[in-house]
């Protein structure tokens, strides 16, 4: 939800409900405005791998909160500052990237909820209303709406996935497969060894009740997954749609 109505989207995620969204690798908060009128469940910016500062990431969420679209943002490193910088901006949550260890993942929970040791303060950001909300509800809602999704994209992850899945405030592991792939100097995504830790990872979170999430380059291996217990799906981005759509026209056109 946009402003300060508390979003349904962590409720959803713990729930399990199945949540499909897309990546957004363009700058352009009209690129957001235009699939959020679609009814995707949520859009994620890349700031990880897309050319996106900190005004173009304010502008993106301006877009998603005026259309009440739910707003994951992946931070380039998952830093404090970067993470305070999402959130202010209104973002619904942030995915941190190269989450390690236990100890990794308690630094990033806190870092995205106010309190001790955690996210700083300020009443003046779009998150908070531009001061025209009282910080008591500033509290709630940001403790009600925040997510926290943890990538899991190193062979140290999942070694240490069970003590990164008991975390307390992490909502979501996300699998990083690709990444994974490279890591285990793997040829493809499909190597057995690449499997098997993305099982690990869907059957920590089931231990630990944690939603799993992943990037797929097949759609039609999100049956195959959610068997397996995921229900977060990352799926494309606003750049394959241009090329498939573009791909498409010509073939069309063409035949």
């Amino acid at each position: 939800m946009a402003g300060g109505r508390v979003t349904a989207l962590k409720a959803r995620l713990a729930a399990g409900e199945r949540i499909v969204g897309t990546f957004v690798k363009t700058p352009s908060p009209i690129v957001v405005e235009v699939l959020a009128m679609t009814d995707l469940d949520c859009l994620c910016i890349d700031a990880e791998h897309a050319p996106f500062d900190r005004l173009a990431s304010d502008g993106c969420a301006m877009a998603a909160r005026a259309a009440g679209k739910d707003l994951l943002i992946r931070v380039p490193v998952a830093s404090p500052e970067q993470i305070l910088n999402a959130l202010d901006c209104g973002a619904t949550g942030v995915v941190a990237p190269h989450i390690r260890s236990a100890a990794d993942a308690a630094a990033f929970a806190a870092a995205c909820r106010y309190g001790r040791g955690g996210r700083g303060y300020a009443g003046s950001s779009r998150a908070a209303g531009y001061t025209t909300r009282p910080m008591a509800d500033i509290l709630a809602v940001a403790e009600a709406r925040t997510v926290a999704v943890a990538q899991i994209e190193d062979p140290e992850a999942i070694d240490a996935i069970d003590a990164i899945a008991a975390v307390d405030g992490i909502d979501a592991l996300f699998v990083g497969r690709a990444d994974l792939t490279v890591a285990y100097g793997a040829a493809s995504q499909d190597d057995p060894q690449v499997i098997a830790a993305v099982e690990r990872v869907c059957a920590a979170g089931q231990r630990h009740g944690r939603t799993v999430g992943m990037f797929l380059a097949r759609i039609e291996d999100v049956p195959l997954w959610a068997q397996q217990g995921a229900s977060l799906f990352l799926l494309g981005s606003d750049h394959g749609f241009l090329l498939s759509g573009a791909a498409d026209l010509l073939r069309r056109a063409r035949c």
